[in-house]
């Protein structure tokens, strides 16, 4: 009897060992599989949603999803209060040989105003910004305004690349307008052989210029990712190109960051690195005597040393604006938005020193010597008769009190992505530090000339390198 019972007691036990052993084996090798095939899935930025508008969302109702043409318009009375207020301007004289030192230098910025107020035509320049077709279209509660170009002529069989381009502060989508005919008539302007042709489509930034500004706290960076994205798909896009410089350079990486499957390369002419610790700090200090060894160039090496005072002092010297506009952007902006002289020292300033350092020392900043007063003031004109500089200026606030960029520097970048580095950028980002943050870096060029405004001030050389990317891209 004892010998049946250790019988079937062997047979359970042996029944169980062949049921656990294979689910056991089972178990840990579907956790092996999550583990390895997790390691390679793309982390994205959740796309979510939002509403902007004034009150509360509706509860009922489709959003008004029609596209609009829109159309910039001036009156008598809107010049007449601009020359009125120009007239009443009161100056301080500046310190003797300040230059730009202490920042716009008041006896220049008389010879502004007097160009302003005498010779510049806001409606001529109303008609130069009509040249391009606008549109406003209403998306998550608020009007979206952007310009797009079609080209003229487009070669048999060759296909139009779809190209979102995104502007910063204080900048406008004016900025644009030197390069636009470059992307979509490359031929007619001997850039090429006509090979890459585009369809740019340039939005304002919600609070910036004719888009209309967010009514409700939170808006940031990545809901304007999010915005641009809808937009592009109401426009029919399934698959883009996107490019950006400052605020634009951080809104097309989240989108790239958002869906990458939406972005067929992603083309930037600034790169902000957040990244800080040990091995960066170690990584500073060699640079400097064998630059090989932690993957710098002799180019990286001259435009980064002196460190502390180019990636230190210098920044210090010209982020005062952003603690400001980072934490209190109302209170400096009430002067802003009311006196037009007030704003465009402050704007101005900025097309100074970020274009070229060494701009400083000049007494007139440089100015006239990368851009005309006309394109200049045009784009003061955009922020003055939109009253928008207070709610561009909440857009700091708005990322940078949150974390919100270095909260998305942890998600990498797997799109296909180009880098063209301006030598007067305000900082510089070396092709090995770029490539920790942008996993498929397809071309990284040191541009030989240009520095912030590199659309503004250098088109044509940021057209090729655009243009370079993209042939690389559609070879793949």
């Amino acid at each position: 009897m004892e010998n049946i019972l250790s019988r079937i007691r062997s047979f359970d036990y042996s029944q169980k060992n062949a049921v656990l052993v294979p689910a056991a084996a089972l178990g840990v090798g579907g956790v092996l599989v999550y583990w390895l095939t997790s390691r390679h899935k793309i982390k994205t930025i959740e796309m979510g949603d939002g509403w902007w508008g004034s009150g509360e969302r509706p509860l009922k109702g489709k959003e008004d999803e029609s596209i609009r043409p829109f159309k910039i318009e001036t009156s008598d009375k809107e010049i007449e209060d601009l020359h009125h207020r120009l007239e009443q301007a009161r100056y301080t004289p500046p310190l003797e040989g300040a230059a730009f030192h202490y920042g716009f230098n008041s006896s220049y910025l008389q010879k502004v105003v007097a160009y302003w107020r005498n010779q510049f035509d806001w409606r001529k320049q109303v008609e130069v910004l009509n040249k391009y077709p606008h549109f406003r279209t209403t998306i998550e509660g608020i009007d979206i305004h952007f310009i797009h170009v079609k080209p003229s002529y487009v070669p048999h069989g060759r296909a139009v690349q779809p190209l979102l381009m995104v502007h910063g502060w204080p900048g406008s989508f004016y900025e644009f307008y030197k390069i636009i005919p470059l992307l979509t008539e490359p031929a007619r302007h001997s850039l090429n052989e006509g090979d890459v042709v585009f369809e740019v489509i340039c939005p304002s930034i919600p609070g910036y210029g004719f888009s209309e500004a967010p009514h409700q706290k939170g808006f940031d960076s990545i809901a304007t990712a999010r915005i641009f994205h809808k937009l592009m798909n109401r426009l029919g896009f399934k698959e883009y190109y996107l490019q950006g410089g400052d605020w634009g350079s951080h809104i097309t990486t989240n989108m790239a960051q958002m869906l990458p499957q939406s972005v067929k390369g992603l083309h930037l002419n600034i790169v902000f690195d957040n990244k800080r610790g040990l091995r960066r700090m170690i990584s500073v200090m060699l640079g400097a005597y064998v630059p090989w060894l932690v993957g710098f160039t002799r180019e990286d090496v001259r435009r980064m040393y002196p460190f502390i005072q180019k990636n230190i002092y210098e920044l210090l010297r010209e982020s005062g604006y952003l603690h400001i506009q980072a934490t209190k952007p109302d209170t400096a902006g009430c002067g802003l938005n009311d006196s037009p002289v007030g704003l465009a020292a402050y704007i101005l300033e900025k097309f100074s020193t970020w274009t070229d350092k060494s701009f400083l020392h000049k007494d007139d900043g440089g100015l006239e010597s990368k851009y005309s007063l006309d394109e200049l003031l045009t784009n003061v004109m955009i922020y003055w008769v939109t009253s928008s500089i207070v709610s561009s200026m909440r857009f700091y606030k708005e990322n940078i009190s949150k974390g919100s960029l270095t909260a998305d520097a942890r998600v990498g970048v797997y799109v296909p992505t180009g880098i063209a580095a301006f030598p007067q950028e305000l900082a510089h980002t070396p092709r090995t530090w770029a490539k920790e943050i942008f996993k498929n870096l397809i071309t990284y060029s040191y541009m030989p000339r240009g520095g912030h405004f590199a659309a503004f001030e250098e088109p044509k050389l940021l057209a090729e390198d655009i243009m370079h990317f993209v042939r690389k891209v559609e070879q793949l």
